[in-house]
């Protein structure tokens, strides 16, 4: 895998770039603006600045998808949703929080100690653009990788740039693709030991209402964990149980391509199946945040974070080696109510 580009050829390509800042409003400045957070547009409609955190508010002007902007402030909005009152503070305006989730830049070092069956790594940029290596026609701009998702690290190569980039392995497709090394970071075996693994067997268990887009773990009859959800049409109600578990699932009709649009949702975190037939998870999700009313197509989304807690709690117990743990795990029980 070895190919070379010309830096302006490179950058022609606008492969890795992710957004500029967008300057400060004028007025008075808030303690927020000192160090502004970064979000990402999520929604493929992108997202409207209103000029009061109210949806039926004016509207200033629109922000595009996958657009990164400044948030300076955030405000729990009296006009709802009452599932997600909170409202971001940009330039001009307010933006519905759940439209856009937040992001960070983070460059890592370069890490050789990488598994023969691969070493798991996320990615710890807004976005970074997956290449493929065609002997043929050189690098090919693929898949667009998105903060926190989750994927396969294989090996070390020379990217187009003539630096370390890391090559990956797609869980679906078993496409080989190269990232820039410094947009990933290997999660540690540490930080994947299993959460309360002395509660024996049977004395776990989840329950989810569908009603109130909730999620309830307990150990025995105590609640250790409680999130908002996003469930939808397809999921299923009743009694199951946890079978497989990756941390990483390429989600969509598995095509290479570099449309950011396209069906393919590469790298989907902390994915634990209960209903086999048609596919229905609880997993991280990077697309939005607006947890507490249907979103999904039949999955349980979830934070990431709450979606790693999950997978670390529930049986059966993955290893750090592990792309899928198969086994009769935690018991997860689904209600209208």
């Amino acid at each position: 895998m070895e190919a070379k580009l010309t830096r302006r050829e490179f950058l022609k390509l606008g492969l890795v770039g992710l957004g500029a800042a967008v300057a400060l409003p004028a007025g008075k400045v808030f303690a927020a603006d000192k160090s502004p957070r970064l979000v990402l547009v999520g929604n493929q409609n992108g997202v409207s600045v209103h000029k009061l955190p109210d949806e039926n508010s004016l509207i200033i002007y629109q922000i595009g998808y996958n657009e990164i902007v400044n948030v300076y402030d955030e405000v729990e909005s009296p006009a709802g949703p009452f599932w997600n009152p909170i409202w971001y503070r940009v330039w001009g305006g307010y933006i519905f929080s759940g439209d856009v989730y937040e992001v960070h830049y983070k460059l890592n070092s370069l890490n050789t100690n990488i598994r023969p069956t691969g070493q798991l790594a996320e990615i710890t940029v807004p976005y970074t653009r997956a290449m493929f290596y065609s002997p043929h026609e050189g690098w090919i701009p693929e898949y667009r990788l998105y903060y926190g998702t989750t994927h396969w690290v294989m090996d070390v190569v020379t990217g187009p740039d003539e630096k370390p980039w890391y090559k990956i392995k797609d869980e679906k497709n078993s496409v080989m693709l190269a990232v820039p090394s410094e947009h990933l970071r290997f999660v540690t075996d540490e930080e994947l030991q299993p959460i309360s693994p002395d509660v024996p067997l049977g004395k776990k268990r989840i329950e989810i209402s569908i009603m109130f887009q909730r999620l309830r773990a307990y150990e025995y009859d105590n609640l250790v964990f409680e999130t908002k959800i996003s469930s939808g049409g397809l999921t299923p109600i009743g009694t199951y149980s946890i079978q497989t578990k990756m941390p990483s699932k390429h989600m969509g009709n598995g095509y290479v391509t570099s449309d950011i649009r396209a069906y393919e949702l590469v790298g989907v975190p902390w994915n634990c199946f209960f209903e086999m037939k048609e596919g229905i998870a609880t997993h991280g999700t990077y697309w939005h945040t607006n947890f507490g009313t249907p979103m999904s197509a039949g999955c349980i989304n979830m934070t990431m974070a709450d979606a790693k807690w999950i997978y670390l709690w529930t049986t059966p117990v993955a290893a750090p080696e592990d792309w899928q743990k198969h086994g009769f795990g935690t018991p997860i029980t689904l209600t209208k109510d």
